[in-house]
């Protein structure tokens, strides 16, 4: 019981906040399990039943930070939703052509950041209106809008997998901009795209 006390919390630690760790290069992807009773027990107990991984990261991100829950960590990776309570973890697969990545753009304070953590993370810029411009290497445009940063001061956004490029942010005047990878090894959290003259 002890070491699955200590196992427990040792998880909580790694997924509290943003993580800032990248991944190791022969890191094997961690197996998807079937749903068990247990499992559809955990998502009811944490109003995400009925949602799928993709519903669930759409879901958290939006969620006012006032009102997020204090007792589940989730923490997106390139191919699944790590999601832990400090009693179980499951994996839950995020699909195979789609990635999501969480920017944050920031004019005078930022956080080191690999894998966005949908309960924990925190940028600058909450609740503000920002121009996004996604171009991948070949020149396609993937995304071109006028979003609303979330209560995190995040805003998310679905890419192919396994593409790479430029993100461009404007903001009151300013602009940034800075580099995506969709592999398996990128990153899902960009906080490293500052905003200035």
């Amino acid at each position: 019981m002890r070491r699955h006390l200590i196992a427990a919390a040792a998880l909580l630690l790694t997924l509290a906040g943003c993580s800032s760790t990248a991944p190791e290069a022969d890191q094997a992807p961690a197996s998807t399990p079937v749903i068990t009773t247990d499992q559809a027990d955990f998502f009811a107990a944490h109003d995400l039943d009925g949602m799928d991984g993709t519903q669930i990261v759409d879901h958290l991100d939006r969620v006012p930070v006032t009102e997020r829950p204090t007792d589940l960590m989730a923490s997106v990776r390139a191919d699944q939703l790590v999601l832990a309570d400090g009693e179980q973890e499951i994996a839950v697969p995020l699909g195979e052509d789609r990635f999501y990545l969480s920017v944050a753009p920031y004019v005078d304070q930022t956080h080191e950041c690999y894998y966005h953590s949908l309960t924990t993370c925190r940028g600058e810029l909450d609740n503000e209106d920002i121009g996004v411009r996604i171009i991948d290497e070949t020149g396609e445009v993937l995304v071109d809008e006028h979003v609303t940063t979330f209560d995190n001061g995040f805003v998310g956004f679905w890419l192919p997998r396994d593409v790479e490029g430029t993100i461009e942010v404007t903001h009151d005047g300013l602009t940034g901009q800075s580099n995506f990878s969709t592999s398996k090894e990128g990153a899902t959290c960009l906080t490293t795209l500052q905003l200035g003259t």
